[in-house]
């Protein structure tokens, strides 16, 4: 295997400072082999509403940077909760940005879905990227019910069924490497 190590981009599908969806991916990082470099990227607030007139040639800065970062990636890691039963605003917003393009495609990829309920979420999270032609399969899919529960305010899985599950994804998302 090469020196080079393996680029992950992270996105926290949460906006909110803090956010226990921040703190599984901070958690992953910690817990991932050192052989990956794993960047979080915490500007979904920051991406303009997508405008098909914007998309292409003249896509803002920000998009251009936001693309890149996955086009460079080797995988990459979305983990976000559920607001109304459906995917955050500003995720979809994002992925949004990512249609016109194909540097989802082929791309390895782990899904979290981490909420109360987190369903539909789920579900919605699943086809996006199915359409986006991201690879993933179903050992690369977690859906974290309840997470407010299961994890504590400095980022520590309290739940041991949850802590199995998260170590069982890693492991997974690894070996797609």
């Amino acid at each position: 295997m090469s020196s080079q190590k393996i680029k992950i981009f992270a996105i926290n599908g949460s906006t909110r400072k803090n956010a226990s969806n921040f703190k599984i991916l901070k958690h992953i990082s910690e817990n991932i082999k050192p052989e990956f470099e794993f960047e979080i990227f915490e500007k979904l607030d920051q991406l303009p509403h997508f405008n098909p007139d914007l998309d292409k040639e003249n896509a803002p800065e920000n998009v251009i940077d936001f693309r890149n970062k996955i086009a460079q990636a080797d995988g990459i890691l979305i983990c976000t909760p559920e607001y109304v039963f459906s995917l955050p605003g500003s995720l979809k917003n994002a992925l949004e940005w990512c249609v016109s393009t194909t540097i989802f495609s082929g791309k390895k990829t782990g899904l979290i879905t981490a909420s109360a309920s987190g369903e539909m979420a789920h579900e919605q999270l699943l086809l996006i990227m199915k359409t986006l032609e991201a690879e993933f399969d179903s050992a690369s899919t977690l859906l974290i019910q309840g997470i407010r529960g299961k994890i504590n305010d400095e980022g520590k899985i309290t739940n041991p069924d949850t802590e199995k599950a998260l170590a069982n994804f890693v492991n997974n998302f690894e070996n797609q490497f």
